[in-house]
């Protein structure tokens, strides 16, 4: 494992246990990283782990319950996995959540009060927490997952759209202060969001046989695309949105 394209790169997964981040494990230890996975689902993130560390050949992948809800909590597990490792290369967002309503009239301000919760707090704690680890970084790496509607918000999901839209409008803040810390020369550290309409796994192809799933992104082809925000040079990923599904 040591010969992949992220060998020698330590990368930090917020949502570590749903299926994107088991799939963002697996993709990024078998390009060759160190993988630190955080969830609030001690028993899903132990599965997620161990399918990781087994599916890349016993690359080193950890994880930890982490109340990424708590500032002080988010900037403890990023001293520790500097200290662990000695460096830090990325963070990948892949804390989700959905809610929606019928029509825009019946939209329920609790969603707002939880989505706000899973979809910003989670970003502006991961962000402020590991900033300074990523400018330190030859290559780091902050990568947003946002949904399309964000920028075609629908009737029933104003919460929803509204949040992420909040999400990228803060990862879009801090591109800006990536490429103000590098001065002339240009960035060496990149935020990045990759946006999807939804995303769609093996559990839910076999729950809906028949579905088409049309415009959804599959968890491995994220993956792909995650690891992929480091190929490119911090200049042309930095501060932008790079679309895996049509533009609305």
């Amino acid at each position: 494992m040591g010969n992949g394209a992220l060998s020698g790169a330590v990368i930090a997964v917020a949502g570590a246990g749903g299926p994107a981040g088991r799939a963002a494990l697996l993709r990024l230890a078998e390009a060759g990283a160190t993988v630190v996975g955080a969830d609030n689902d001690p028993e899903r993130l132990a599965e997620a782990v161990d399918a990781a560390r087994y599916g890349a050949g016993g690359a080193t992948v950890t994880g930890e319950p982490v109340d990424l809800l708590d500032l002080d909590s988010t900037r403890d597990w990023a001293l520790r996995v500097e200290k662990e490792f000695g460096r830090i290369d990325g963070v990948v967002h892949l804390v989700g959540g959905w809610r929606g309503s019928e029509t825009f009239i019946k939209t329920s301000l609790d969603d707002w009060d939880f989505l706000e919760l899973l979809l910003i707090k989670t970003v502006q704690h991961t962000s402020l927490a590991f900033f300074e680890g990523l400018q330190r970084s030859e290559r780091g790496r902050y990568v947003l997952i946002s949904a399309s509607g964000a920028s075609k918000p629908t009737a029933g999901n104003a919460a929803y759209a509204a949040a992420k839209a909040a999400a990228e409008a803060w990862t879009l803040a801090l591109a800006d202060a990536f490429r103000k810390a590098g001065g002339a020369e240009g960035p060496t550290s990149a935020a990045a969001i990759l946006v999807v309409k939804a995303l769609v796994h093996e559990a839910m192809r076999a729950d809906r046989p028949n579905a088409k799933f049309a415009g959804f992104t599959d968890v491995r082809d994220l993956a792909e695309a995650i690891a992929g925000v480091w190929e490119k040079p911090a200049t042309e990923v930095n501060g932008q949105r790079l679309w895996l599904t049509e533009k609305p």
